[in-house]
C-alpha cells in the first residue's frame, strides 16, 4: 500500500462546512434528501426566450430571487453562477463556525470551478448587440468572467490567499477541493473555501448540448440498459477546508476528513474517455489517501448515462478495486440533481459526505436492467444502509481531465 502524503506531512485536512444550490433548491441538505429519497428534480424546462429544441427538460434551481440572499450593492456584479455560489459559500462558512469576517486573512485561499462561467451574461450581451441593435450591460466583463464567484467570495469574506477559478469542464469543482486540499498540505495556506458552480441552463447552451447528441429527452438512467443520455443541471456547492488541528483547536467538529486526491490527463480525444486516465485517476486518490481500495466503501460515479461514459467508468473502477469493484455500491445521483457541468463535482461529494456520516447509499434511480458491460452494485432505485468508513467521488470532463476524491471518517 503506498504511504499516505498527508500522514507523512502532519497535516490532515478536515471539511469543516459544505452547502450547495441546486435543483433541490438552497441547501445541501435538500440535496441530501432528494438523493437519498431517489426524488428527481429534473423538471420542465424554462427559459427567458422561447426554445424551439428538442429537449424540454432540465435540473434548474427553483424559486430563486438572489435579492433574499445577496446584498443590493453586491448583486449588480453578479451572473447566476456566482450568485448560486456565494449563497452555497455562506451555508458552508456558516456550518464550519465562521462569521463572515473570521475567515479572512492572507491565509486563506479561494478556489472556485466553472465550465463556462457567465454564461447568462454571454448570452443576455450577444441577444442585445445582434438582435436587439444595443450595448450588453455596463458590467458584463466583470459578470461573466469565471474569476467573478472566487473573486466575488475574496472580497466577501476578506480572504487575501491565492484567489483564482478552474475550468476543468465537469472536473472543475472537483480539482478545485483537490488543489485547496494540497495548498492546505504543503502549508501554503491554511483555510480554503473551495467547490464548482455553473448557471447554464439557457437557450444558447442547451442547443450546443443537442448538438452533442448527449441529453435524454426523457429520463437519465445511468449504468442502465436503455440509457440515452443526460440532463443539464445547474448551481453550486462550495466547502470549507482546514487542517484538523485548527478545527480541534477552535472546538469544533470537522464533516470528515478529506483524505485523498488523483487527477490526470487523458491527453486523447476531446469528448471520448478513456480507461487508461480514468482508472489512474483513481488509483492515485487512493494512494494519496494511503488506503486499499476494500476501505472504500461508497463510490459516488461520474455515471452521466451517456454509452461510453458509463462503460468507461465501469471498467476503470474494475480494474483498480478488481473483484471488489463488482460488490462496492456505486450510484450515480445525476438523475436526481442533473448535470451540473463545472459544479457536479462539488455537488456529489457533498452527497459524498451525507452518505458517509448517515451510513446510506443512495439509490441510482430510474434503473431498468442491468447492462452487462457495466457489471456493477449501482444500488438500483433505492437506497440502501451500508457500513461506510470511506466514500470516493469520480468526475471524469471532457477534454480527458480526470478527478478523484476519497472522503472518511474524522478521528
Amino acid at each position: 500500500m503506498a504511504f499516505s502524503r498527508a500522514r507523512a506531512e502532519g497535516r490532515r485536512v478536515v471539511i469543516s462546512g459544505m452547502g450547495a444550490v441546486c435543483a433541490s433548491g438552497v441547501g445541501a441538505q435538500k440535496l441530501w434528501e432528494a438523493a437519498r429519497d431517489g426524488v428527481a428534480q429534473i423538471r420542465p424546462l424554462k427559459t427567458e426566450r422561447p426554445y424551439d429544441g428538442r429537449i424540454k427538460i432540465a435540473a434548474q434551481v427553483p424559486d430563486f430571487n438572489p435579492a433574499d440572499y445577496i446584498e443590493p450593492n453586491v448583486l449588480p456584479f453578479c451572473d447566476p453562477f456566482t450568485q448560486f455560489c456565494i449563497v452555497a459559500a455562506d451555508e458552508a462558512v456558516a456550518q464550519a463556525g465562521f462569521g463572515r469576517k473570521d475567515i479572512a486573512g492572507p491565509r486563506t485561499a479561494v478556489i472556485i470551478g466553472s465550465g463556462i462561467g457567465g454564461m447568462t451574461t454571454i448570452e443576455d450581451g450577444i441577444y442585445r448587440y445582434y438582435v436587439e441593435g444595443t450595448r450588453p450591460e455596463m458590467l458584463s466583463v466583470p459578470k461573466l468572467i469565471p474569476s467573478a464567484a472566487p473573486a466575488t467570495l475574496g472580497m466577501r469574506y476578506s480572504c487575501h490567499g491565492p484567489t483564482f477559478s478552474i475550468g476543468s469542464a465537469c472536473s472543475s469543482a472537483s480539482q478545485s477541493i483537490g488543489l485547496g486540499m494540497q495548498m492546505i498540505r504543503q502549508g501554503l495556506v491554511d483555510k480554503a473555501i473551495v467547490g464548482g458552480a455553473e448557471a447554464c441552463v439557457i437557450n444558447a447552451t442547451i442547443r450546443a448540448w443537442e448538438g452533442l447528441r448527449v441529453l435524454s429527452p426523457n429520463l437519465c438512467r445511468p449504468f442502465s440498459k436503455g440509457r440515452n443520455g443526460m440532463s443539464l443541471g445547474e448551481g453550486a456547492a462550495v466547502f470549507v477546508l482546514e487542517t484538523e488541528e485548527a478545527a480541534r483547536a477552535r472546538g469544533h467538529a470537522p464533516l470528515c476528513e478529506l483524505a485523498g486526491y488523483g487527477t490526470t490527463s487523458d491527453a486523447k480525444d476531446p469528448v471520448r474517455p478513456d480507461l487508461e486516465g480514468a482508472s489512474s485517476a483513481i488509483a492515485l486518490a487512493l494512494e494519496d489517501a494511503g488506503m486499499a481500495p476494500q476501505e472504500v466503501h461508497y463510490v459516488n460515479a461520474h455515471g452521466t448515462a451517456t454509452h461510453a461514459n458509463d462503460i468507461t467508468e465501469a471498467e476503470a473502477i474494475l480494474r483498480v478495486f478488481g473483484d471488489y469493484g463488482r460488490v462496492v455500491p456505486v450510484s450515480s445521483t445525476k438523475p436526481i440533481h442533473g448535470h451540473a457541468l463545472g459544479a457536479s463535482g462539488g455537488l456529489e461529494l457533498a452527497i459524498a459526505i451525507h452518505a458517509l456520516r448517515e451510513q446510506i447509499a443512495p439509490p441510482t434511480i430510474n434503473f431498468l436492467e442491468p447492462d452487462p458491460k457495466c457489471p456493477l452494485d449501482v444500488v438500483p432505485n433505492a437506497a440502501r444502509k451500508h457500513k461506510i468508513d470511506a466514500a470516493m467521488s469520480n468526475s471524469f470532463a471532457f477534454g480527458g481531465i480526470n478527478a478523484v476524491l476519497i472522503v472518511r471518517h474524522a478521528v
